[in-house]
């Protein structure tokens, strides 16, 4: 049954590729040497047909194509990964797009969410520490039920690897920052403080972050919608 699913599976990526869309996948910079340039509409309509499909989401994952990768993180099963194979597919990101994928998809619905969120940070290579900052962020839109206050130790990081230059990091740095001061004002508060510090920062990168981040903390649109 899951060789017929997988065989499933890369019968209709041969079907559906397009070769326009693998050009308009370079334009934003997303790596396309093993991709078809099936829609991402498309594959999270095909994904219904294996819903939480554990063992065919980690054959999906082994074939190294690029949508079949992102078919893997929409159909997995969050309560059976466990860290060794959040480890396994981390250490496989080689583009933005699998990496905010596979962590908004799945990575942040596991039970090891937060842990991985504080260890991947650290991590020197650029999509896994990307990763960990995507964590942040998806808790912080997702996690509904934490304390607020559990999210304040993520500033730390937030600063001490606001000065790393690399483009997905900093843009990623930059996303955790919104988005957990948009969650409510208590963090609000301290992200704008945040923003205001790194604005004043003699590295570029870290201005950057800050300015960009602190023009949208503030904005009375956004404020408005932010919890009290």
């Amino acid at each position: 049954m899951k060789n017929t699913q997988l065989r499933e599976v890369l019968s209709f990526l041969e079907e559906n590729k397009n070769a326009k869309a693998l050009e308009g996948m370079k334009r934003f910079a997303i790596v396309t040497t093993s991709a078809f340039g099936v829609s991402l509409p498309l594959l999270r309509k095909q994904a219904k047909l294996y819903k939480n499909n554990h063992e065919l989401a980690l054959e999906l994952w082994e074939t190294a194509f690029h949508e079949a990768r992102i078919l893997a993180t929409i159909i997995d099963d969050p309560l059976k990964v466990n860290p060794a194979q959040m480890e396994h597919w981390v250490k496989d990101f080689y583009s933005w797009d699998i990496c905010d994928q596979c962590c908004g998809n799945l990575f942040r619905n596991t039970p090891y969410k937060w842990e991985k969120a504080y260890e991947w940070v650290k991590d020197e290579r650029e999509y896994v520490r990307r990763a960990g900052f995507v964590m942040m962020s998806g808790i912080a839109i997702g996690d509904k039920k934490a304390d607020d206050t559990l999210l304040l130790p993520f500033f730390d990081d937030i600063m001490t690897y606001s000065t790393d230059e690399r483009n997905f990091v900093k843009k990623a740095v930059n996303w955790a920052l919104r988005q957990i001061g948009k969650r409510s004002m208590l963090l609000n508060l301290k992200a704008v403080e945040i923003a205001e510090i790194l604005m004043k920062s003699e590295n570029k990168t870290a201005q950057w972050i800050g300015k960009d981040a602190y023009r949208e903390l503030i904005n009375p649109s956004i404020l408005k919608n932010i919890k009290h």
